[in-house]
């Protein structure tokens, strides 16, 4: 018995999102979440504190806080910068 591969019914997700309005709220929202998990995997790898991660960045722990905050989709590049060379991190950004 063979099986069929099933086309896409309908478009994509993406295409819903533009077709929605929300695409670069949700890309902004996606890419501040992974962020924020990446920086809190790059602290426990190194057993850091946010105290101590702070400190690192020159910074108070409220705005660390806000930093690691996935919903918290305000941060300014040299933010991110800054918490990348606290970690012995490089950030790279590219456009597509």
């Amino acid at each position: 018995m063979s099986r069929k591969k099933k086309g896409r019914i309908g478009s994509s997700f993406e295409s819903f999102l533009k077709d929605e309005g929300t695409y670069e709220e949700t890309s902004a929202l996606a890419i501040k979440r992974t962020l924020a998990w990446q920086l809190e995997n790059a602290m426990a790898k190194e057993s850091l504190t946010k105290n101590e991660m702070a400190k690192r960045m020159h910074t108070s722990r409220s705005q660390l806080d806000r930093i690691l905050d996935p919903n918290n989709d305000r941060i300014q590049l040299d933010t991110v910068f800054k918490a990348a060379r606290a970690l012995g991190r490089e950030v790279r950004l590219e456009l597509v």
